[in-house]
C-alpha cells in the first residue's frame, strides 16, 4: 500500500538548502522526511533554519575523521574476531528423497544442518528469485573472491553503492561485508557452501569503521530506502548502535524501545513496505551493565532480530541480552555465530565469532523459505520460523524462540497454503477431505460457525468408531487437521462426523 512516505521529497525544499553557501547535501530520506548535509558555516545553519519547511536541524556527526584513525569505540558494531585461521576440510554430503539437490557442505555442514537447512536446499530452494540488500561496512575484494564466482559469473550483484564517500564502489572498503556476505552466498562446494546460494544482491556500504556517529545510521536509512526502490525483498545487516564516539549521542537502555534510534524506525518502515529485515542482535552480551541489551536497530518491533549460538546450539556469552520488557522477545531467534565458518576476501577459510555472522546465516535460509513460499507476507514467513523454534512456548531473553528448523518451518506453511487453497473450494460446506480417495494421509478441513470445542469422528462402513479427534476452533477460520489412523486403515469406505456448536455434517470417504 502506498503512503505518504513513499513521496519524495519536495524537489524546491532540496533546491532551497544546496543553494545556501557552504552546504553539501549527502542523502536525504522521503520516510524520515529528512536530508543529511555537510557544512562547518554556523550562518548556513540559520539560513536553513530560517526556511518554513524545516521543522528542526541537529547534529547527527563531528568533522570527517582521517581514514588512517580509529576511534574508541568505532568497532562497537563489528567485533567478531578471528577463532580459528586454520579450518579443516571436513566434507560432508546431504542426499536421499527430499529433492533434486545433492550439496556437498565442507565445513560449512553444521551451521546449516542446525537449522536443517539442508532440508530446503534438497528440496531445491536455494534463493533463487530472492534478492537481498546486505548493509555493512564494506565489501573488500569481493570482486576477486574464489568463494563468490558463481555470484559474479551469473551476475548475481545487481549493484552497489558507498552512502560513506558517495561513490559507485565497495570492493575496496573493510573486509567486515565480505566475511558476512560468504556466509550466504559461498558456493565452493567440498570446502564451503553459504545459506542461500542463488539469492541476488545489492551489496551497500553505510558504515564508516573509522568513527561511531548516528550519520551512519542515516546513512543506513538511505540505503533501506534504495533497497525498497530497487524491488529488494530482503535487507541483511550486521551492524549495531548503542554508544558513540560523543556520549551525546548515545542511545541508552531506555531510547533502545524499538521507537527511538534512526536506523531503528528505518528498519520498521522497511519491513512495513514488505521487506524481511535480519539484523544481528550486537555483541556485547558478557558486559556487566546495560550494554549487554541488543544494540539498534535490532531493537525495532518488525525486524527479524539474531542471536549468537555455538555449532552444538549454546547460546554464545557475548549475544547480547533482549529488554527486560513483558511481552517483547529480543531476540527473536538464534542462529551459529561462535566459530562460524566463513570466507576471507582472499577465499580462505576462517571461523569467526559474533552475531555479525549468526544474522547472514539465518537471511539465507529465510530466503530459501520464502522462495518456497512466495504468496506469504514478510511477517508470515517470521511468524513461521519463529514457531518453529525450539523455545517458542517458553522465549526468553537470551535465545529468544530459539533456534529455527526450517523443515517444521516449511511444514507450517505448507499446511498454511493448503488451507489458503482449499478455504474456497469449502464454500457454504463446513467439512471437507482431501483427497476423497486417499491411501496414506487423510486431510480434513473444517470452515465453523462457532467457536469452542468441536470433535471429528471416523466410522467404517459398519458405524464402528475408528478415530475421534477432539479439536478447538474459532467462528469462520478454516482449520487443517489430520487423522492419525487413516494410513494404517485397509482398503474400503469409511465416514467423517464433524460436531461443534450447531453443526452436525458427516462426508464419505475412501481408502484405496
Amino acid at each position: 500500500m502506498i503512503d505518504s512516505t513513499d513521496l519524495p521529497i519536495s524537489n524546491a525544499y532540496l533546491d532551497s538548502i544546496s543553494s545556501v553557501p557552504n552546504v553539501i547535501i549527502y542523502n536525504r530520506s522521503k520516510w524520515l522526511n529528512q536530508v543529511l548535509i555537510q557544512t562547518s558555516d554556523p550562518a548556513a545553519l540559520v539560513k536553513i533554519n530560517s526556511f518554513t519547511f524545516v521543522k528542526s536541524y541537529s547534529a547527527i556527526a563531528a568533522r570527517v575523521m582521517p581514514s588512517n584513525k580509529v576511534s574508541a569505540t568505532s568497532k562497537n558494531k563489528l567485533e567478531e574476531e578471528s577463532y580459528s585461521n586454520s579450518i579443516a576440510q571436513n566434507s560432508y554430503r546431504v542426499s536421499g528423497n527430499l529433492g533434486t539437490a545433492d550439496v556437498n557442505y565442507g565445513s560449512s555442514f553444521q551451521q546449516i544442518h542446525i537449522h536443517e537447512g539442508e532440508y530446503l536446499h534438497n528440496k531445491g530452494f536455494r534463493g533463487n528469485g530472492i534478492t537481498i540488500a546486505v548493509l555493512d561496512g564494506g565489501f573488500n575484494s569481493y570482486k576477486t573472491n574464489p568463494a563468490f564466482d558463481s555470484l559474479r559469473s551469473q551476475n548475481r550483484i545487481l549493484g552497489e553503492w558507498d552512502f560513506v564517500n558517495r561513490e559507485s564502489s565497495v570492493n575496496e572498503d573493510d573486509s567486515h561485508g565480505s566475511y558476512c556476505l560468504s556466509v550466504i552466498a559461498s558456493n565452493i562446494p567440498g570446502t564451503i557452501v553459504g545459506s542461500a546460494t542463488a539469492a541476488r544482491f545489492w551489496l551497500f556500504r553505510t558504515e564508516d569503521v573509522y568513527t561511531e556517529y548516528p550519520v551512519e545510521e542515516q546513512n543506513w536509512a538511505a540505503a533501506a530506502e534504495m533497497a525498497d526502490s530497487v524491488g529488494a525483498d530482503m535487507i541483511s545487516t550486521s551492524l549495531g548502535y548503542s554508544y558513540f564516539d560523543d556520549p551525546a549521542f548515545d542511545h541508552n537502555y531506555q531510547q533502545r524501545n524499538g521507537n527511538t534510534a534512526i536506523s531503528t524506525i528505518a528498519a520498521d518502515y522497511a519491513a512495513k513496505k514488505g521487506m524481511i529485515v535480519t539484523v544481528s542482535a550486537g555483541n556485547s552480551g558478557n558486559s556487566g551493565n546495560e550494554l549487554k541489551f541488543v544494540s539498534c536497530p535490532a531493537d525495532a518491533d518488525s525486524v527479524l532480530t539474531v542471536g549468537a549460538t555455538t555449532m552444538s546450539g549454546v547460546i554464545a556469552g557475548f549475544s547480547c541480552w533482549g529488554p527486560n520488557a513483558a511481552g517483547k522477545v529480543k531476540p527473536n531467534i538464534v542462529s551459529v555465530g561462535q566459530g562460524t565458518i566463513c570466507a576471507a576476501p582472499d577465499g580462505s577459510l576462517v571461523a569467526l565469532n559474533g552475531t555479525s555472522l549468526s544474522n547472514p546465516n539465518m537471511a539465507g535460509l529465510v530466503a530459501c523459505l520464502w522462495q518456497a513460499f512466495p504468496e506469504f507476507t514478510n511477517m508470515e514467513i517470521i511468524d513461521a520460523i519463529q514457531k518453529s523454534s525450539h523455545k517458542f512456548n517458553n522465549p526468553d531473553d537470551r535465545y529468544g524462540y530459539g533456534i529455527p528448523n526450517f523443515r517444521i518451518a516449511y511444514g507450517i506453511l505448507e499446511k498454511e497454503r493448503v488451507i489458503r487453497n482449499y478455504s474456497t473450494v469449502l464454500g457454504s460446506q463446513h467439512l471437507k477431505a482431501f483427497p476423497t480417495i486417499f491411501s496414506t494421509t487423510l486431510n480434513v478441513l473444517v470452515n465453523p460457525t462457532s467457536t469452542g470445542s468441536a470433535s471429528i469422528s471416523m466410522y467404517d462402513d459398519n458405524g464402528r468408531l475408528i478415530e475421534k479427534k477432539s479439536i478447538s476452533v474459532t467462528s469462520n477460520q478454516v482449520q487443517l487437521f489430520n487423522l492419525n489412523k487413516a494410513p494404517l486403515l485397509p482398503s474400503g469406505v469409511y465416514f467423517l462426523r464433524y460436531i461443534g456448536g450447531n453443526e452436525n455434517q458427516t462426508i464419505k470417504v475412501v481408502k484405496q
